[in-house]
């Protein structure tokens, strides 16, 4: 039996990681966080060979987030319930993941959070580029719709019973679905009169 997948996305420094870590406590099922911090904080990339330049990250970057979401639908259909953290960067990442996806249970959740706030947190972090939390601000939640919109200046633990809440109310069809209808219909080409 598959999985189900709630999956964040928002802004770097959003409160993503802090989101996904507070869920994975308090919800009833086991679920596993997953996320591309996880990966990069695991050493699998050649990460000091890349910084030296003996290695391109323009190079990889495609096939690693290629990568990354085809591993979604391999862990939820081996039946993990997974917590996704992601930023979407494009609609056409978009698009990709909601064909690999649409076939599960994916409650989809935009994390907003406004820009200086974003901008405060990357500051403060120190371990992300100057200028990022500002890009995906102004790009992430372009490209599709929700089960559910909040925002990460709530207090955290409102925040997890609203999730907890809406993921246990949830109803079909999923934002998933919905654009998955939505994309295929306007792909549809239209009959000739001829």
């Amino acid at each position: 039996m598959a999985g189900k997948i709630i999956f964040l996305n928002g802004a770097s420094s959003s409160g993503k990681s802090t989101l996904s870590r507070a869920l994975q406590a308090k919800l009833d099922e086991p679920f596993w966080h997953f996320s591309i911090d996880h990966i990069n904080e695991a050493g699998i990339l050649p990460t000091s060979r890349i910084r030296s330049g003996e290695f391109r990250w323009s190079d990889m970057r495609l096939s690693f987030f290629e990568g990354f979401h085809h591993c979604l639908p391999a862990l939820v259909g081996a039946g993990n319930n997974l917590i996704v953290e992601h930023i979407i960067e494009t609609e056409e990442w978009m698009h990709r993941l909601v064909y690999l996806l649409e076939p599960f249970d994916v409650f989809f959740i935009g994390l907003h959070c406004p820009l200086i706030e974003l901008e405060r947190r990357e500051t403060a972090r120190g371990d992300r580029r100057v200028g990022e939390a500002k890009q995906d601000y102004e790009t992430t939640h372009n490209f599709g719709v929700y089960d559910l919109e909040i925002t990460s200046t709530e207090p955290l633990e409102s925040r997890v019973e609203t999730v907890i809440s809406a993921w246990k109310a949830r109803k079909l069809p999923s934002a998933f679905s919905r654009m998955a209808h939505d994309w295929s219909v306007r792909a549809i080409p239209k009959s000739s009169s001829a």
